[in-house]
């Protein structure tokens, strides 16, 4: 293990914000090394003990739907969620990730909209798709919209095989390295349809060839050893759930349709 994998595993964590928009606690820390001067690993700390409570999923299990989200992503070989354990903090244990440093649209300029973003409505640009129709806080009508970006579509690849109930606007970042990252899978993977998301430009689309390849593979070792790991975070029933999930993505690899009155979460950012 490299010598920042040892820091992320087991360095301090010294708390230097928290993000308050964030439903549960949610903090931003710093991993610093006190013998040698190396620049601070930063990555974003859950504690169990302020998760919020929620009708539908286990209390204190949200840090383990996490973890258990990462190794399906890496399992799939798409690298879309940052790396994500779970280790003791200040506050005790709880979910750590990386922190991912994101590209900033937003500038003086205003030049770019983000992957996920409003613009008035009907004037959708070329490369982005349209979700939905909506009043903003002024009374003016807007369009919810998402970039038609093969990055971006794995993304909703990956909430369809997660179950993801809450892929909001924010949840989806463009990383300076290129990448785009997935993150927020607290409430993931639950036995029943959960999914609600603002990714919905594609449905009734087929799902790209490439990706479905990738789908395959990760079926043929979904059980066995793989399930062993993923029984750390989650239950027999919840693997079960998956393994159903990916078998019906294969044998229809159409992006989905909304099949409930609420398939987008709110607020959508």
């Amino acid at each position: 293990m490299t010598e920042a994998g040892d820091r992320f595993r087991s360095g301090e964590l010294t708390v230097i914000g928290r993000v308050n928009t964030a439903s549960n606690v949610t903090l931003v820390c710093d991993v610093l090394d006190g013998e040698v001067q190396q620049p601070p690993l930063r990555v974003v700390y859950k504690p169990i003990r302020g998760e919020q409570p929620l009708w539908d999923f286990p209390d204190g299990t949200l840090a383990g739907r996490e973890v258990a989200s990462y190794l399906i992503s890496e399992a799939l070989g798409w690298g879309i969620i940052p790396e994500t354990i779970l280790r003791d903090g200040p506050f005790g244990l709880g979910m750590v990730q990386r922190w991912v440093d994101g590209v900033d649209n937003h500038t003086d300029r205003g030049d770019r909209l983000d992957l996920i973003d409003l613009c008035p409505a009907g004037t959708v640009p070329d490369g982005f798709r349209e979700v939905l129709r909506a009043l903003d806080q002024d009374g003016n009508e807007v369009s919810l919209i998402h970039a038609d970006d093969p990055r971006l579509q794995r993304v909703a690849v990956l909430d369809i095989l997660l179950n993801n109930a809450d892929r909001k606007g924010g949840h989806a970042l463009e990383g300076v390295d290129g990448q785009v990252y997935g993150v927020d899978h607290g409430i993931c993977l639950h036995t029943e349809h959960k999914l609600r998301t603002v990714l919905w430009g594609w449905a009734g689309q087929p799902i790209d060839d490439g990706l479905i390849a990738d789908i395959t593979a990760f079926a043929k070792q979904l059980p066995g050893v793989f399930a062993d790991a993923l029984s750390e975070h989650i239950t027999d029933a919840e693997i079960d759930a998956l393994i159903d999930r990916t078998q019906d993505v294969l044998d229809n690899p159409v992006m989905p349709v909304p099949r409930t009155a609420r398939p987008i979460p709110w607020p959508a950012f």
